[in-house]
């Protein structure tokens, strides 16, 4: 395994047509939205599950790769099972939880690249991990639609007598019609250093948000897709340039504002390689 030795910045811009990217618990599900500006908005909590997601689903059993934060665990036995470990179990007392923090960090990757607190149960201390990414927001407003739906059939027979045989259900379902979103990212090779994260691992996070909504299909986010990663590398682990320096190099644009977007060639995404700063590298991963 390869010590992460540079630090980076990346740009994500992925794209949703006639559906929902993150749903607002507290609004009904709508999508999400800045109120002031109308611009769409995904968690970076929403982005991090399908990170999460993929690596579970592409690395399944293979040791070190084990997902914390996962549908339905309880994660005080998770923290548990850290303690029941022989390395954990034969340290000092006070050593133990650092053993414990080393311990699932090793075996958990969503650990040692988002970090965790794991002080709910047997302490395991809290990991500040190497990865954090913003929220994604829309290059261009969008408008949340309202839909009506019906399903042909109830689910009881009291249901059924209500409506005297209709057996008619309405519902509602959200909608945008098109959106472009960018998300920014940062790694850090120090907290890397103290999580364990490696090399190899960053090339799997990559490899996960180009490919993520491929395995992340549902009736209500059926047309996703990584549009574009772009990724500034520095020449070492503290960086050459700001970080907002570099995502200001980026340009995404809508080509025709007289009209609504409805695809991704509705906008044009240019990168100003010529200001790029000494010591920085830019790559297109897709």
């Amino acid at each position: 395994m390869s010590e992460l030795a540079n630090r980076y910045e990346f740009l994500l811009f992925f794209d949703v047509a006639d559906g929902n990217p993150n749903g607002d618990p507290d609004a009904g599900n709508l999508p999400r939205v800045d109120a002031e500006t109308g611009d769409g908005l995904v968690t970076d909590v929403c982005l991090k599950r399908k990170v999460r997601n993929y690596v579970q689903l592409t690395k399944n059993g293979v040791p070190g790769y084990r997902i914390f934060i996962q549908e339905k665990a309880i994660l005080n036995n998770r923290i548990g099972e850290a303690h029941e470990a022989e390395e954990v179990k034969a340290a000092e007392e006070k050593d133990k939880t650092d053993k414990a923090r080393s311990w699932m960090c090793r075996n958990y990757f969503d650990i040692r690249t988002f970090g965790a607190v794991m002080s709910t149960g047997k302490n395991a201390g809290q990991v500040r991990g190497p990865v954090q990414m913003t929220f994604a927001r829309s290059v261009s407003p969008v408008i949340p639609l309202e839909h009506c739906i019906t399903r042909m059939a109830v689910a009881t027979e009291e249901e059924a007598l209500k409506q005297k045989g209709d057996n008619r259900t309405m519902g509602r379902k959200f909608t945008i019609p098109y959106g472009l979103y960018a998300a920014r990212g940062f790694i850090s090779p120090q907290l890397a250093k103290e999580t364990g994260f490696t090399q190899e691992d960053l090339d799997l996070f990559f490899k996960a948000l180009t490919d993520m909504f491929e395995f992340d299909r549902s009736a209500a986010r059926g047309m996703m897709a990584t549009r574009k990663l772009i990724v500034f590398k520095h020449a070492d682990a503290l960086g050459n340039a700001p970080a907002w320096k570099l995502f200001e190099l980026v340009k995404p644009e809508q080509k025709d504002k007289a009209k609504p977007p409805r695809e991704f060639a509705d906008f044009t995404i240019s990168i100003d390689k010529a200001n790029c700063p000494a010591n920085v590298e830019i790559l297109e991963l897709v």
